[in-house]
């Protein structure tokens, strides 16, 4: 699963894209403030100078050169600030441009210990590239919260939905603090993919990364890597992807063929991800009796305790949206005769 050496590169350049575009900008805004401002550019280049004659002074033995120097430099960088402040310009407009300030657009961040390590735009662009298959961007450009309606649904099937609407809400405000799960359950066409993909949309636009599957291909993907003896590196960084993606989502599960191999992969990924405090989201058409039956005691305990749950119930809303568009256009086609 680790990228082409193309894709790597598409990456990368994507980095530099990013770097000039935002060194553009700033280029830009410099010269803004030189015309603008009487002595702005003076104060600029005086920076320089006092550098080098302070390095001087310091080499021919005086100690007291390098304070000097940092209290002439914050002095520059008050007189610069009032004057952005004077002319109506913000503190920080002539500060660099990062589009990820945790990794200033190189992609790789310096880890506790010292080492480089892939920033979370990374992984997320890394990740956006491996799983596009998955058509997230695709659902999601029809399944998220402004094309959310309440018009199908009634009654206490409207109680349910409203409320599942409501924990999805809570589940995206509350992501990056909470590490909570969420367990969508019910009959056929009521709204839980739906609801997963709304909670999709709103986390990758917040930068978060989020990888979709149905169980069958997630299983189906698993099996193939599991026994190609020759896909052992891509069968690692499969886990790791699982495993340490922001949100996981895991839809219709009780399609796949289930079997102790399945079993004990949803119970692999649950924990490892539940031990990394990683979010997942399920939706599955099986009742919590018939998920009990299914799969082991110990991922029915996982689910019901590590997941809040969440019952939808109502009328198949794609049978109910055909229904109600064959309806208008029969209407239609009876007013125009």
């Amino acid at each position: 699963m680790a990228l082409s050496s193309s894709q790597f590169e598409s990456i990368i350049k994507g980095y530099e894209r990013t770097r000039d575009y935002n060194r553009h900008i700033l280029e830009a805004r410099t010269k803004q403030i030189y015309d603008t401002i009487p002595g702005y550019r003076e104060l600029d280049e005086s920076v320089s100078g006092l550098s080098v004659s302070a390095a001087k002074l310091m080499l021919s033995g005086d100690d007291t050169a390098s304070e000097r120097l940092k209290r002439e430099l914050a002095d520059i960088a008050r007189q610069r600030s009032d004057l952005l402040a004077a002319n109506g310009f913000p503190a920080d407009y002539l500060e660099p441009i990062y589009t990820c300030e945790h990794c200033q657009d190189t992609g790789y961040i310096t880890n506790a210990e010292g080492l480089k390590e892939k920033c979370r735009c990374f992984r997320k662009q890394e990740l956006s590239v491996r799983y596009a298959q998955s058509n997230i961007q695709d659902m999601i450009l029809k399944e998220n919260f402004s094309t959310l309606s309440y018009d199908y649904y009634q009654g206490e099937d409207l109680q349910h939905f409203k409320a599942a609407v409501a924990l999805s809400r809570e589940f995206v405000q509350n992501f990056k603090e909470s590490g909570d799960n969420l367990f969508f359950y019910g009959t056929v066409g009521t709204g839980k993919s739906f609801l997963s993909g709304c909670i999709a949309q709103e986390l990758l636009q917040a930068g978060y990364s989020v990888i979709y599957f149905s169980a069958s291909g997630m299983f189906e993907r698993l099996a193939g890597y599991s026994f190609d003896s020759g896909a052992k590196e891509a069968l690692r960084d499969f886990y790791e992807d699982l495993y340490g993606c922001d949100l996981l989502i895991i839809d219709d599960l009780g399609t796949e063929l289930t079997n102790s191999f399945v079993t004990s992969q949803l119970f692999s990924c649950l924990n490892e991800r539940g031990l990394r405090k990683k979010s997942t989201v399920i939706s599955t058409n099986l009742s919590l009796e018939e998920l009990r039956d299914r799969y082991s005691d110990r991922i029915f305990s996982r689910i019901t305790s590590n997941f809040s749950l969440c019952k939808l119930t109502g009328p198949d809303i794609r049978i109910l949206k055909k229904r109600m568009s064959n309806t208008a256009a029969q209407q239609h086609q009876h007013s125009s005769i």
